[in-house]
C-alpha cells in the first residue's frame, strides 16, 4: 500500500519535485539537440573521409562553425550523460556516501572528457 501523505510530503526520501522535473526536462532537450547534432556529425565524418589529406581536415576543424558545432556536440552530449548516468546511480546506488561518491565521480568523468574535448578542438582551433 503506498502512503499518499508520505509521497505528498516533500521531507520525504522520494526527493524534490522541482529538481526531478527540470531533470526530466534537460533530458529531453538535450536529447533532441542530440538528433540535430548527429545530422551535424554525419557531415562532419563525410566531409572528413572525403578530405584529401591531414591538411585538409585540419582546415576543416579549424573552421570557425565547424569548431563551435563539436564544441556544443560535446558540451550537449556530455550534459546528456550527467543526467542519464545521474538517474542510474538514483535508481540502483542507495542513499549514503557511496551514492555521493558515484555522483561526484560521474561529475568529474563528465567534466574532465568535456576539458579534454573542448581543450583538443581549441587546439586545433587557434594552433592548428
Amino acid at each position: 500500500m503506498i502512503d499518499k501523505a508520505a509521497i505528498a510530503n516533500p521531507k520525504t526520501h522520494y526527493g524534490n519535485g522541482r529538481a526531478a522535473t527540470r531533470g526530466f526536462i534537460q533530458q529531453r532537450v538535450t536529447g533532441a539537440l542530440n538528433i540535430v547534432f548527429a545530422l551535424f556529425m554525419i557531415w562532419f565524418v563525410v566531409a572528413m573521409a572525403g578530405a584529401a589529406d591531414a591538411a585538409a581536415r585540419i582546415a576543416l576543424i579549424r573552421n570557425p562553425i565547424v569548431a563551435i558545432g563539436l564544441i556544443l556536440l560535446i558540451v550537449n552530449v556530455a550534459i546528456h550523460m550527467r543526467i542519464g548516468m545521474h538517474d542510474v546511480i538514483e535508481d540502483y546506488i542507495n542513499k549514503g556516501p557511496r551514492n555521493t561518491l558515484a555522483n561526484t565521480a560521474n561529475l568529474a568523468f563528465v567534466a574532465l572528457v568535456v576539458l579534454l574535448v573542448v581543450g583538443s578542438v581549441l587546439k586545433v582551433l587557434f594552433w592548428g
